[in-house]
C-alpha cells in the first residue's frame, strides 16, 4: 500500500470505518460510506428526509401534509397538528356498521359488505343467502330447487337450511 497512500477511502460509519477503493458518496448526508453502508437506513442518515419524497399523514384527521424539499417530516407534521388539523374528538363519532342491508323490512348493518353471488345486494348476515333474502336473478326468484341446481354447478356443496 505504500505506493498508492491516498487510494481509496475510509467508510464513514463508526462501526466500519473500512478502506474502500471504490467509495460512494450518500446524496443526501454526502459523506463517503463502503458498499454495505452506502443506504440510509444502515448509516442512519440524519439527512435522509431532503432525499424521502413520502408523503406523511395526519395521525389524527388522517390528511396527507405535503413536506418541501429540505423540511423535517417530523416537523410540519406537529406544526399541522398545533395549527390546521381539523380534528375534534366531540365530532369524531365514528361509524363502524356502515353497511345496510337490503331486505325489505331488514334495518340491519354490519361492519363488513356481504355481496350476493347472484344479484350483487348488500345484505346482513342473516340475509346473507339467496334464500333468506327473496334473491331474484333476471328479475325471477330463485327457487329452493334452482338455488341447489346453481351451488352445483359451482362446485359448492353448502345449501343454507
Amino acid at each position: 500500500m505504500m505506493e498508492f497512500p491516498d487510494l481509496g477511502k475510509h467508510c464513514s460509519e463508526k462501526t466500519c470505518k473500512q478502506l474502500d477503493f471504490l467509495p460512494l458518496k450518500c446524496d443526501a448526508c454526502k459523506e463517503v460510506f463502503c458498499k454495505d453502508h452506502i443506504t440510509y437506513d444502515t448509516h442512519k442518515c440524519t439527512s435522509s428526509y431532503k432525499k424521502d419524497v413520502q408523503v406523511p399523514v395526519c395521525p389524527l384527521c388522517n390528511t396527507p401534509i405535503p413536506v418541501r424539499r429540505g423540511e423535517m417530516p417530523d416537523i410540519v407534521v406537529g406544526a399541522h397538528m398545533d395549527r390546521d388539523c381539523k380534528y375534534d374528538p366531540t365530532q369524531q363519532k365514528q361509524r363502524i356498521f356502515t353497511n345496510k342491508c337490503l331486505k325489505e323490512g331488514c334495518k340491519r348493518k354490519e361492519m363488513m359488505k356481504l355481496v350476493c353471488n347472484q344479484c350483487h345486494g348488500n345484505f346482513c348476515i342473516k340475509h346473507r343467502h339467496p334464500l333468506d333474502h327473496d334473491c331474484k336473478v333476471g328479475g325471477r326468484p330463485i327457487s329452493k330447487a334452482g338455488y341447489a341446481a346453481i351451488m352445483r354447478a359451482s362446485g359448492s356443496n353448502k345449501m343454507s337450511s
